[in-house]
C-alpha cells in the first residue's frame, strides 16, 4: 500500500525541509521535523519491513520531543532581522537545491540500486539539510539541519543495507544528536543561573 503513493512522501520531504529552512518559529519547525520523519518512515517502509522502519519514526519523534522539551529561546532561533528578502533568498536556494537533486537523480540511479523515490527523498534531505547547516549559526537550526542530513543518509543507506543492528545504531545516533543539541540549546540558560 505504501508503494502506491510513493511520490507523496518525496513531496512531504521537500516541503518540510524547505519549511524548516525558512521558518522563524521553532515550534512549527519541530512539527515539520516530525512530519519529515513520518515521510522518512514511509519511504523506508518501501525497502525495509514495516516493524524495522518504525524504528526511524519513533527515534525521530523522540528526537523532536527532546529538542522541544529543551525550550529553545525564541530569540535564539529567530535570525536578527527576518525580512521578506530573507525568506525569498532561502526559498530560492531551496529551489536550486531541489533542481540539483532532480538533475543528479539519473546519475545516482546508475551507481546506487535503489527505488527512485527513496533515492530522491534521500538526496532532497541531504541537500536541504546541508543548505540549512551552511546558512545557520543558531544551535537549534544546526541540529535540525544535521538531523535532516542524517535522515537523508539513512534513507539512502536503508536501500543498501537491511540489518537490524544498523537500524539500532542509526536510531542511537539520532537520539544522541538530539540530546547533544538539547544541551547546546539549554547551555546558555544554565550559565546565567550560576
Amino acid at each position: 500500500m505504501l508503494a502506491d503513493f510513493a511520490l507523496v512522501p518525496v513531496v512531504l520531504l521537500g516541503s518540510t525541509a524547505a519549511f524548516i529552512l525558512v521558518s522563524q518559529n521553532w515550534r512549527a519547525s519541530i512539527l515539520a521535523l516530525a512530519i519529515q520523519y513520518l515521510a522518512v518512515f514511509w519511504l523506508t517502509g518501501l525497502v525495509w519491513p514495516l516493524g524495522l522502519a518504525t524504528v526511524k519514526l519513533v527515534a525521530g519523534w523522540i528526537a523532536g520531543a527532546v529538542l522541544g522539551a529543551s525550550r529553545p529561546d525564541v530569540e535564539a532561533f529567530a535570525d536578527s532581522s527576518p525580512s521578506v528578502s530573507y525568506a525569498l533568498f532561502r526559498l530560492c536556494a531551496a529551489g536550486l537545491m531541489l533542481v540539483a537533486a532532480f538533475s543528479l537523480q539519473q546519475a545516482a540511479e546508475a551507481v546506487l540500486p535503489l527505488q527512485p523515490q527513496v533515492l530522491m527523498g534521500g538526496m532532497i534531505l541531504i541537500g536541504l539539510g546541508l543548505l540549512q547547516l551552511g546558512m545557520s549559526t543558531q544551535p537549534l537550526r544546526i541540529i535540525l539541519g544535521l538531523l535532516s542530513v542524517l535522515s537523508g543518509f539513512e534513507l539512502v543507506y536503508a536501500g543498501v543495507e537491511t540489518a537490524i543492528l544498523i537500524a539500532g545504531l542509526q536510531a542511537l545516533v539520532t537520539l544522541g544528536l538530539a540530546l547533544g543539541g538539547a544541551y547546546l540549546i539549554s547551555a546558555p540558560a544554565m550559565g546565567e543561573n550560576e
